[in-house]
């Protein structure tokens, strides 16, 4: 039985395809959050209110590494396979 990595190197191109745009949207996502976290921490840290901050420091700790989990998914570069054919040159000038 095959695991995940031996599957996604033998996938369909267009299916990495499709895997690195979730990947990358997710990524998005994460990391607008994380802004948005920021955002509510800096505001509410300058109020006083160092729960709220302290909360969302916790938050965006869990957004890293959820980002981070889901870039082990990443699938590995297509490699272009080797013409067997010698190359031959035909602008050879005498």
């Amino acid at each position: 039985m095959s695991d995940f990595r031996t599957s996604q190197n033998q996938a369909h191109p267009n299916k990495t395809n499709s895997i690195m745009t979730v990947i990358i949207v997710l990524q998005i996502l994460f990391v607008s959050i994380q802004i948005w976290f920021l955002f509510g921490a800096l505001n509410n840290a300058l109020e006083g209110n160092l729960y709220f901050a302290f909360t969302t420091f916790i938050g965006s700790t869990i957004m890293a590494i959820a980002s981070f989990w889901v870039l082990r998914y990443l699938p590995e570069p297509l490699k272009k396979k080797q013409d067997k054919r010698p190359r031959v040159n035909v602008n050879r000038q005498p």
